[in-house]
């Protein structure tokens, strides 16, 4: 017997026991359509999408059933939690606060007066700043380990900022106005996000994109700091690594709070509610900014030693803050003779850390996109300046977006042997196709964004599978085009136009199509439109497997 009729009998029998398995599972099972969601309320639908936007956290909860006094105390608690952990603090904890504030206060005073240096403001003000802020924190702030003060980066960021617009030196006493304003307007922006719940767009900026960002800024704050190691007089304003390394040339020629108070909670299995965190770090940058403080926000290196140290609560904040007041009063006058480059290895020492090597490596095993954008992010730190590299990370993380959006995954689905599943045929080598039926899912929901990509794609699908018919011999044509829905959250009025058009299409060819699965908000709106009436309600099935049984008698009759 010849290797064609071998493949002849194969495939016969393929179709004969796909249809035996159809009248065997009809018999035992009943075949469920896919059912329309009743119509909703259009105010109620659009209050529930509202309120998963913005309150999916049910922040109000609380509040149900409880009385008018318990709820305003629930309210002043809600606004400042310390009255709600302070009732149950006891001697036990303030022991670890004490010693993890004391800890941080120790780290913290030499930074502040290197990170005022990175801002071009006199020593003072970096001291200002981890002695206002954290009390306001202590009280409205939900973290139990963050710890507060200015940070490398966003002085960096502000002093590159503002001495594009003024003089440090020569327009001292408004340089240091401005940045008391740039600082209460930063409090402003803050609390106004957090206020109106939007706090969710900082999620925008992706974590490749934070991890190279951090990374070209520890490269570009520890190159600022070669003026003071090196005792250079004349230096580069400019904060990239050619004009910084020039200077260094010519004068040896010449002579983001939030996701690190979630990290820790999640250490110590609590919840942190970031718009009201947002919150808290605004109001305590617009009560700073009127006592002479600048930008302050949540150190990581500092709340890891604050965390290490075994803080109990914010109370760590106040006790640092404390030490912070009497550092002021007493001690101050003895920092001015600290030598620059002291403060300078303090700094390198302090933003060594933010380069993380091994978060860039994993991102290269995972994501190759994810390292594109962390280098993207780096470089543009690196080379060109603090604003243009998150402009650059911004930028990347939102192409990525667009790029899943516009370009959802498809995948061709074949049958898991012995199951009546059906799987990836790329992640399960083993799952073997169904004679005379293509089946593609679509990984995303259809937008007017992809829609015309999702409707081509599964044609291209189909035009591949017919050239492998055609090369095969005794292959059933294609006739059945099953579309697995499941992973399709939504669709729009495009979308729905592509899936005419892909009916059109497949029609000319006399394939069926066929949808499975389909959950209930894309159910509802094909219903809305006539689509389901259009392919008709008996091409539409509960599952992948219910609709490749409703085939297989179709298939077997139009066998010679």
């Amino acid at each position: 017997m010849d290797r064609s009729t071998e493949e002849a009998q194969t495939k016969e029998m393929d179709i004969r026991s796909l249809s035996s398995s159809h009248h065997h599972s009809q018999s035992e099972r009943y075949i469920h359509k896919v059912g329309v969601p009743p119509k909703q309320n259009l105010f109620k639908e659009f209050r529930e999408t509202l309120k998963e936007t913005f309150f999916a956290d049910d922040p109000l909860r609380p509040f149900k059933d409880r009385s008018r006094s318990q709820k305003f105390i629930l309210g002043i608690q809600t606004i400042f939690p310390i009255f709600e952990w302070g009732r149950k603090y006891n001697l036990k904890k303030l022991r670890g606060d004490l010693i993890a504030g004391l800890t941080i206060a120790s780290l913290c005073i030499p930074q502040d007066i290197g990170y005022a240096k990175l801002a071009n403001l006199d020593p003072q003000y970096g001291l200002y700043s981890s002695f206002v802020p954290p009390l306001i924190y202590a009280f409205m702030g939900s973290s139990r380990d963050i710890a507060i003060g200015p940070v490398a980066v966003v002085s960096l960021l502000l002093g590159t900022m503002l001495q594009n617009e003024l003089d440090p030196i020569n327009e001292k006493a408004q340089y240091q106005r401005l940045a008391f304003t740039a600082t209460f307007f930063a409090g402003i922006t803050q609390v106004t996000l957090g206020f109106f719940r939007l706090g969710f767009l900082i999620d925008f900026l992706s974590h490749a994109a934070i991890v190279g960002f951090m990374g070209g800024a520890a490269v570009t704050i520890a190159l600022q700091q070669l003026k003071g190691f090196l005792g250079i007089k004349k230096f580069t304003k400019k904060s990239d690594i050619i004009s910084v390394m020039h200077s260094v040339v010519a004068s040896a020629h010449h002579g983001e709070a939030i996701a690190i108070g979630r990290t820790f909670a999640a250490m110590k299995d609590y919840q942190l509610d970031g718009n009201k965190e947002m919150v808290a770090l605004g109001a305590m940058n617009v009560v700073g900014s009127m006592t002479s403080c600048y930008v302050a926000t949540g150190s990581f290196s500092r709340s890891a030693v604050n965390f290490m140290a075994g803080c109990e609560t914010a109370v760590s904040n106040i006790i640092m803050s404390c030490v912070v007041f009497l550092t002021l009063e007493f001690i101050t006058p003895l920092f001015k003779y600290t030598p620059n480059a002291i403060l300078a290895s303090i700094i390198i020492n302090a933003v060594i850390g933010l380069i993380d090597i091994g978060a860039a490596t994993l991102l290269w095993k995972i994501d190759k996109f994810d390292f594109v954008a962390c280098m993207g992010a780096f470089f543009g730190v690196v080379f060109s300046s603090v604003e243009i590299g998150l402009l650059i990370a911004v930028s990347i993380s939102f192409a990525k977006i667009l790029l899943q959006v516009t370009r959802p995954r498809t995948a061709i689905l074949g049958k898991v042997p012995r199951t009546t599943v059906y799987r990836n045929i790329q992640q399960y080598p083993e799952a073997t196709k169904v004679p005379g039926v293509l089946i593609v899912r679509v990984d995303s929901a259809i937008y007017f964004s992809n829609s015309n990509y999702v409707k081509e794609r599964i044609l291209r699908w189909l035009e591949d599978e017919e050239e492998e018919v055609k090369a095969a011999t005794y292959q059933p044509r294609i006739q059945f085009l099953i579309v697995e829905m499941s992973p399709v959250t939504d669709i729009d009025t495009s979308g729905i136009h592509a899936l005419e058009g892909l009916h059109r299409s497949l029609e000319k060819r006399e394939v069926q199509l066929i949808l499975a699965n389909p959950g209930p908000v894309v159910m509802d709106k094909l219903h809305a439109s006539s689509f389901t009436s259009l392919i008709g309600e008996d091409n539409i099935f509960l599952t992948v497997a219910d609709a490749v049984s409703s085939c297989a008698p179709k298939l077997v009759e139009e066998q010679p």
